[in-house]
């Protein structure tokens, strides 16, 4: 079957009436999620893991993806009227888009925000449609090694981007890999480290450990810090851009679509990155530079177009190679694992309906969010109005549902509250959640690849493969390097960046 087979067979899949309400239902869960500040796409679809148990594994999968690329569009709306990043990803929109509310011009930064979300999102689909079935047949040559070897590099880049210490990185990441130990050995079946437990003989799951982290945790963090929210309350009008903003948009917008979608394929690099990488690049292109952070539409268009590029691309690496490219790949990949399926090089001649039809969906969910947003800015900003002390306990309420529906099991509320003490703690000594879940994730493919690469008999088989040779080298200088001077500075410059 040719690409354009495939697409009509994704299309088929997608536009039936009922994975066509999954796909609307998700956007439209993603992008309330967007734009209510600390609540997040991870405890977001953790949170629908359970629900998603009695559905089709194809439907349940259009509509968590429909949870993380809604979620982009939603975080955009907070930056712009209330200065408060509803989404991580929507962090350097606040610079420019709210300095343009602030200016009387609110509605060509939401409708910019809006139309460069769709561009960008829509470039990263067609990027993914041609870019992971070439991936996934060479990946059909990868052994034992080169899949420890590429979970290694990718382990490596999640502590490396991560802002703050390498180091604390590097620890986040050995827990989330020691922590995935517990339970079954992935080789011979023995149980360990369950200390006579009978919840511990599968080990500690997912969904616990991802919303007690980003659900509890950012609950607790958020209640201790009283946020002043000052939301825009005149008409917002105007909200299609004007053919000079267009004029200014139209390079922000290219090159964001290409710096969100490969960026977004390097694991670790995430929606954040990207977006930083755009607004740098266009504030060094740009011939009025010290006009950037008081209100350029430019600063809104570039980063807006990259967090939704960067969606498409951080797929590319999960469903083509099996390995999530940042933490909300990860929980995706445990709604896949869940329903039996696992991702890789076979998944497209497995379940071609699957991968063609979730590529499908986003396509036609881009559209809804385009159709959605401009219309229901109003009812955003009355959202957004709610006082967070109403909306903390209906997270916590629907955290414990999710988990106790998930087995029927009290022990398992118990470990998700410890797992929401830690991410909270983690936070106040500025440690980073993304390397443990990620780590967690990955750590028994990541053993299991391992001892398989053992059984050749040869313990130096990871330098005599050239894959598994170059990977492991480039993960090596990765760790090395913050040691030296120069990138020591430069990524005290971009924390510096993100603090303000």
């Amino acid at each position: 079957m040719g690409i354009f087979d495939n697409l009509l067979l994704g299309f088929n899949v997608a536009l039936s009436l009922h994975n066509l309400f999954f796909c609307f239902l998700g956007v439209l869960i993603g992008t309330l999620i967007g734009v209510l500040p600390g609540i997040g796409p991870v405890a977001t679809i953790s949170l629908l893991l359970p629900v998603s148990f009695g559905m089709d594994p194809i439907t349940s999968i259009i509509m968590m993806a429909g949870v993380y690329y809604g979620a982009m569009y939603g975080g955009s709306t907070t930056s712009i009227l209330v200065n408060i990043p509803g989404e991580a990803a929507s962090i350097i929109t606040c610079l420019d888009g709210y300095q343009m509310a602030r200016k009387g011009r609110p509605g060509p930064a939401l409708g910019m925000s809006a139309f460069g979300s769709f561009i960008g999102g829509t470039a990263s689909i067609v990027g993914l449609m041609l870019l992971a079935p070439l991936l996934a047949r060479y990946a059909l040559k990868f052994g034992p090694p080169e899949y420890f070897a590429l979970m290694f590099f990718g382990l490596t880049m999640v502590t490396y981007l991560c802002m703050g210490s390498v180091l604390k990185g590097l620890i986040m990441a050995a827990a989330g890999i020691a922590i995935s130990a517990v339970g079954q050995d992935p080789i011979s079946g023995v149980t360990r480290f369950t200390v006579g437990s009978i919840t511990l003989m599968d080990g500690f799951g997912l969904v616990p450990a991802a919303m007690g982290i980003f659900g509890i945790g950012e609950v607790l963090t958020n209640i201790e810090q009283t946020v002043r929210k000052e939301v825009f309350s005149t008409r917002i009008k105007g909200l299609l851009p004007t053919l000079k903003d267009w004029g200014a948009c139209k390079w922000p917008i290219v090159r964001g679509s290409f710096i969100g979608f490969f960026m977004g394929i390097l694991p670790g690099a995430g929606t954040v990155i990207p977006t930083f990488m755009s607004y740098t690049a266009e504030k060094r292109l740009s011939k009025y530079p010290e006009k950037f952070g008081t209100g350029v539409i430019e600063g809104v268009a570039g980063p807006e177009t990259a967090n939704n590029a960067a969606t498409g691309g951080s797929l590319v690496t999960l469903l083509s190679l099996g390995i999530p490219a940042n933490v909300v790949m990860a929980v995706l990949l445990g709604a896949f694992i869940i329903h039996g399926i696992q991702p890789g090089p076979l998944l497209m001649t497995k379940h071609p309906e699957l991968f063609w039809g979730t590529i499908a969906s986003m396509y036609i969910g881009n559209v809804l969010l385009l159709v959605l947003n401009l219309p229901l800015i109003g009812l955003w900003v009355r959202i957004l109005k709610v006082p967070y002390n109403i909306l903390f306990p209906l997270i916590l309420i629907f955290c414990v549902l999710g988990v106790y529906s998930l087995n029927n099991n009290l022990y398992e509320i118990v470990i998700m509250i410890l797992f929401g003490v830690f991410g909270y703690l983690i936070r106040k000594f500025e440690y980073e959640g993304a390397p443990f879940l990620l780590g967690m994730v990955l750590g028994p493919m990541f053993e299991t690849a391992f001892r398989q690469s053992l059984i050749y008999g040869d313990p130096f088989i990871f330098f005599k493969r050239p894959i598994s040779a170059v990977l492991i080298g480039v993960s090596i200088v990765l760790l090395i390097s913050p040691l030296f001077p120069q990138i020591k500075l430069k990524r005290k410059e971009l924390e510096k960046t993100l603090e303000e």
